[in-house]
């Protein structure tokens, strides 16, 4: 396995996460949505210093500890499930529902991605990379939980929205 190469890919996709998260948050329809959007572009930001760390390490020949730079879970994610969003954003977040879906398809390719070259990893980069996959599964979660609250709230409502 070349660790190399996933860095490199893995930071690609953390990047490409933080324009679509940046990019919906300039196009959400509601303040609230919009809020929620840059908040996970805030986490991808994150993400990719993570990375690129991992990179900065392999290049040195001085891997860093995984958990010194990457907490489990991310305060976003937690937060939001813990308060489980108000019915105030959920409805402001009607318009944004194909987007709430394409988050967490991302997501979880993201999850997958990093738990399948976890897997075949050792050491230190196993323990980053399967952190890494753990951090997405969160999102994944919240995003699935907000795709799925926001559809029920507009398949309630009358057609034409």
């Amino acid at each position: 396995m070349e660790l190399k190469k996933i860095y490199e890919y893995a930071l690609q996709r953390e990047r490409e996460g933080l324009d679509f998260f940046t990019r919906s948050a300039d196009r959400a329809a509601h303040a609230a949505a919009a809020g929620v959007f840059r908040k996970l572009a805030d986490e991808e930001k994150k993400h990719i210093q993570f990375v690129q760390s991992l990179l900065d390490g392999l290049a040195s020949g001085k891997p860093g500890k995984p958990g010194e730079a990457l907490k489990e879970g991310s305060f976003f994610s937690q937060r939001a499930q813990s308060e489980a969003l108000d019915q105030t954003v959920i409805e402001s977040m009607i318009p944004d529902v194909t987007v709430l879906r394409t988050a967490y398809l991302i997501e979880r390719d993201f999850a997958e991605f990093y738990e399948r070259a976890a897997a075949k990893a050792e050491g230190e980069a196993k323990e980053a990379l399967a952190s890494l996959g753990r951090w997405e599964r969160g999102h994944e979660r919240l995003f699935k939980g907000l795709h799925d609250k926001v559809y029920e709230e507009y398949m309630g409502m009358p057609w034409g929205g």
